[in-house]
């Protein structure tokens, strides 16, 4: 499949499939004789797993690692899973802050909304 099939398969430009190719997360892509990438189903398999990861907010340099020690083999499972169990504590805590701040701007709202039915009230010289 060529580069520009992946990227609308994928909904990721094609600057960043060359980019994640070139800082590894995408390694042997195959060329045909012309030079023209030409991505086979592991390749599309590792682009699934980046793009999950991404928008799980996984870091370029964690995901970088990790594609590094996939390379090792079965002797890397271990700092694999550390690696996983490390960005899952890391979007769990960005989790529990987006909710605090869900938290305040939800009690902020209903702050407002009591405020604009008291002064729909006045408005209206109906009494509190």
């Amino acid at each position: 499949m060529r580069i520009a099939e992946v990227s609308k398969q994928f909904d990721i430009s094609a600057d960043t499939l060359r980019y994640y190719e070139r800082i590894g997360l995408l390694s042997h892509v195959h060329r045909n004789e012309s030079g023209i990438r030409d991505y086979g189903e592991q390749d599309l398999a590792r682009i699934r797993f980046v793009k999950c990861m991404r928008s799980a907010n996984v870091s370029i340099e964690a995901l970088i690692e990790y594609m590094e020690l996939f390379e090792g083999g079965n002797a890397t499972l271990g700092a694999r899973k550390a690696i996983l169990e490390e960005e899952r504590k890391k979007l769990r805590e960005r989790m529990a802050e987006m909710q605090a701040g869900l938290d305040h701007l939800d009690y902020k709202i209903a702050h407002y909304e009591d405020l604009l039915v008291k002064a729909e009230q006045e408005m209206a010289g109906e009494p509190e």
